[in-house]
C-alpha cells in the first residue's frame, strides 16, 4: 500500500513539472514519452525477431523506393523514427536557442534525417540479406572443387563445392565427360540440371 501510494505520488509530481512548463517545451515533452516507449517496444520485437511494424504498419500508396522492395518511406515506423529525433532535438536544444520558430525548424530537420537514415538503414539490410540468399542458378560459370568422385557420362553423381557470394556450397554434380573425374579436381559449372544438379567440366 505504502508503495502503491509512493508510486502515485511520483506520478502527480511528474505530471505537475510537465503542466508547469512552456507550452512548446511540455508539447515536445508529451510527444517524446510515449513516441520512445513506442520505438523501444519496436525495436525489442525487431532484436527477438518479430517485426515491430507487422498489422500496424500504416503504409500509404507513395513508395519513395527505388521499386526493390525497400519499403515505404511513409510508414508508423518511420513516423515514429520523425517524432523521436523531433521531439528529443526540440528538448535538448530548447536552452539553446532562443527562437521558436527556428527551434521547431531545427527539431523538423533533425526529425527528417532520423527518418532517412533509419530508411537508408533499412534498406540496406535488406539489400545484404538478399544478397545472402543462394539461387543455385548463381553457380553458372563458377569454379569448383570435387568432393566425391563424379562417374562418367551422367553414369552417376558426385559432389562439389562451390563458393557462392563468399559462401561455400556442397552440391551434386554430374558429367558428360567420359572420365571418371576424381576428388580434389578443380571443375567449371557448366549448366544447372533438374534445378538442383550441376553440370560440370573438367578444366583442361
Amino acid at each position: 500500500m505504502v508503495t502503491f501510494l509512493a508510486r502515485n505520488k511520483l506520478s502527480l509530481a511528474k505530471m505537475e513539472y510537465l503542466n508547469s512548463l512552456e507550452p512548446l517545451l511540455r508539447t515536445f515533452w508529451f510527444i517524446a514519452l510515449p513516441v520512445s516507449l513506442i520505438f523501444t517496444i519496436q525495436t525489442i520485437l525487431t532484436f527477438i525477431g518479430l517485426d515491430g511494424s507487422d498489422g500496424l504498419d500504416a503504409d500509404f500508396d507513395a513508395d519513395m523506393g527505388d521499386g526493390d522492395g525497400g519499403g515505404s518511406f511513409f510508414s508508423l515506423r518511420n513516423l515514429i523514427n520523425f517524432l523521436i529525433g523531433f521531439s528529443w532535438s526540440g528538448i535538448l536544444f530548447y536552452e539553446d536557442i532562443s527562437s521558436k520558430a527556428l527551434l521547431v525548424f531545427v527539431a523538423v530537420l533533425i526529425g527528417l534525417a532520423f527518418v532517412a537514415l533509419f530508411f537508408f538503414a533499412m534498406k540496406q539490410v535488406k539489400k545484404l540479406a538478399e544478397d545472402n540468399t543462394f539461387d543455385i542458378y548463381d553457380c553458372r560459370g563458377k569454379l569448383a572443387e570435387v568432393y566425391l568422385r563424379i562417374p562418367p557420362d551422367y553414369t552417376g553423381k558426385g559432389k562439389v563445392l562451390v563458393s557462392v557470394k563468399g559462401s561455400t556450397h556442397e552440391l551434386q554434380a554430374v558429367t558428360k565427360s567420359l572420365e571418371q573425374i576424381e576428388t580434389g579436381t578443380m571443375v567449371r559449372v557448366i549448366a544447372i540440371e533438374d534445378e538442383s544438379i550441376l553440370k560440370v567440366e573438367k578444366i583442361k
